[in-house]
Parts: structure tokens; C-alpha cells; sequence
């Protein structure tokens, strides 16, 4: 899954973070990759930390939608 911002010039790397849902605890099995240049900026930390805050996995994003759509 990519996060942030890759240039054409930047070059790839995988985070080593282990991502698991905010819902029910499964640890995701895909990892994190961003560009080089963007995961060294303020801006990168705050979008990793909203993110983990707030992942869904699959089966609990899908529940989700559902609910909202019968209400």
C-alpha cells in the first residue's frame, strides 16, 4: 500500500511498520512504501500516525459500508 507523495525521480522504499485494523486487531499482511524524500518530512510522520490510527481492515471496512447503507 503506498502512503504520501512518490515524485517520478523519487526513489521507492517499504516501511518496515506492521499495520493491524483499529476494529478488531488483525495484523495486515502488505507493508507501507513511500518515496525516499517524502518520509523524512513532518508532514509524512502525521499521515502515518493518522493512518494507524485509523485502518480498517477489509472484513471490518465492509461491515462498515453495510451498516451504513441499511440505515
Amino acid at each position: 500500500m503506498i502512503i504520501g507523495k512518490i515524485s517520478d525521480k523519487d526513489k521507492k522504499i517499504e516501511l518496515g511498520i506492521e499495520i493491524y485494523c483499529t476494529n478488531c486487531g488483525k495484523k495486515v499482511p502488505s507493508g507501507l512504501k513511500t518515496g525516499e524524500v517524502f518520509s523524512k518530512t513532518d508532514q509524512f510522520k502525521i499521515e502515518l500516525e493518522e493512518f494507524m490510527r485509523n485502518y480498517l481492515c477489509g472484513i471490518c471496512r465492509d461491515k462498515k459500508r453495510v451498516t451504513k447503507l441499511k440505515s
